[in-house]
């Protein structure tokens, strides 16, 4: 499965250490120069930037192709790339959280996945804890919807219920 990611999702993966979630999910994850720029600069965390000083073989740092469509013109760089690449690549997933970035993949019918969907597959597969995970995404900038964090965990909790008694 071929995923570009822009800078949100890794981000994030990364302040909570689930980042081996998306090795595991997807195999091999391509990543704009711009989001890789995004992720090393001065003003992303620490850990964020350590990560990036030695990304690991299975993340893909590639340049993008020039701009595919005028309408990327009001994102952000890395969304901008991102959108861009995936489509070049014709890419089965792009990890995007941006609601603007989200709306444009789709409208040129890429599939996208967000951060907390992400998690949520992981936990599906069994991955890791749901509810430790967006308690420790909760200490972080990352905006969560209570709607769907709500959902998300009523869904995990439905998920490890024991099947219902077969009537003995």
């Amino acid at each position: 499965m071929l995923v570009v990611a822009d800078t949100s999702p890794v981000r994030y993966l990364i302040l909570i250490d689930q980042i081996t979630v998306l090795p595991v999910l997807f195999g091999r994850v391509v990543m704009p120069l711009a989001v890789a720029q995004e992720l090393r600069h001065a003003h992303a965390p620490d850990r964020v930037r350590t990560w990036m000083a030695a990304p690991p073989a299975w993340m893909e740092i590639r340049p993008a192709p020039p701009l595919l469509v005028a309408t990327l013109l009001r994102l952000g760089a890395g969304e901008t790339e991102a959108l861009s690449l995936a489509q070049a690549l014709q890419a089965d997933l792009v990890l995007l959280d941006d609601l603007e970035a989200r709306a444009e993949a789709e409208r040129h019918a890429l599939a996208v996945m967000g951060t907390l969907r992400v998690l949520e597959l992981a936990a599906e597969h069994g991955l890791l804890d749901l509810p430790a995970v967006i308690t420790q995404l909760e200490t972080t900038s990352f905006h969560l919807p209570s709607r769907v964090v709500r959902d998300m965990l009523a869904r995990d909790v439905a998920r490890k219920a024991p099947p219902p008694p077969d009537g003995r």
